[in-house]
């Protein structure tokens, strides 16, 4: 059996659950674990049911059973005699394992940040028909339908700001923080091409980006907050025809869900501080220094 840990916000789930389509496509015996990745994350909880995702769930049995950690006695006392004879898998570097998809049983910890984890064509249409909603399954209010009205109605181009959590104590040494000068050299790219261009910005940080993109050909998507707010913000992203992302799987998912060959994606060049993202980047991304 292969048990993948569910842990992260929305885009790290869905990538989690992207691998675990791909590992049922080949046969395997996959379930989730939606409890285990959350117990020390105040912030977040499984989230994939915004999309009417279902899953098989693994059991607390199961989990114990692959990763060794029965506590009666006896065990304990194999595991001090023999060491633990565990099945966990913990992802160290953002690089395309292809040992992964060949495992028979593991417990998988990581993001698994790549598309290469569900590259066979049948799952990549079934992830795009489950994550890429119809906006009415989405969005109830007026503001999404207005907003999507002009991304659709224009050369759209959404870009992606994410700096509050990035900057806190526990984050700001492992994420790499994009820069205005990241932005704007993706502007001017992006208008080289497109010089109607109009920018759709979402952002977490509305103040930092006001003041830093004016203009009539730049939008700031402030949309109702409620339970779906994150679904209707990356499918309005997703609508765009181009797109500027941020290190974040919240927009690299935003521009994945964008099928159009005409569409642009730029990226910034260094994704993380900690460890190797090589594979993160698409083959459709242009990247650009932060």
């Amino acid at each position: 059996m292969i048990i993948i840990q569910l842990k992260g916000g929305l885009g790290n789930q869905m990538f989690q659950y992207a691998l675990y389509k791909e590992l049922k496509y080949r046969g395997k015996d996959v379930k989730i674990d939606d409890e285990s990745g959350f117990v020390d994350d105040k912030l977040r909880v499984p989230v994939l049911d915004r999309f009417g995702v279902t899953y098989d769930k693994a059991t607390r049995e199961e989990i114990i059973a692959l990763t060794d950690a029965k506590m009666d006695f006896l065990s304990r006392v194999k595991r001090k005699l023999f060491g633990r004879k565990t099945f966990r898998i913990d992802e160290t570097e953002g690089l395309f394992n292809p040992e992964i998809l060949q495992k028979e049983d593991a417990y998988l910890v990581g993001y698994w940040q790549s598309d290469k984890y569900f590259a066979t064509p049948e799952v990549a249409q079934e992830i795009q028909d489950v994550f890429g909603k119809r906006p009415q399954e989405i969005m109830h209010d007026s503001v999404s339908w207005s907003t999507l009205q002009q991304i659709e109605c224009c050369e759209s181009v959404s870009i992606h700001v994410r700096r509050t959590d990035y900057l806190d104590a526990e984050h700001i040494n492992v994420h790499n923080l994009c820069t205005e000068k990241y932005y704007r050299n993706a502007i001017k790219m992006v208008r080289d091409k497109h010089p109607n261009a109009v920018f759709f910005i979402f952002t977490d940080d509305k103040e930092w980006c006001r003041s830093h993109f004016k203009g009539h050909n730049f939008i700031n998507v402030e949309l109702q907050e409620g339970e779906n707010t994150d679904v209707a913000d990356m499918l309005l992203m997703s609508r765009c025809k181009h797109h500027i992302i941020a290190n974040s799987s919240f927009s690299w998912w935003s521009a994945w869900l964008n099928d159009s060959p005409e569409k642009m994606i730029i990226a910034p060049a260094k994704w993380i501080n900690n460890k190797r993202m090589d594979d993160v980047y698409t083959e459709r991304m242009t990247k650009v220094e932060v």
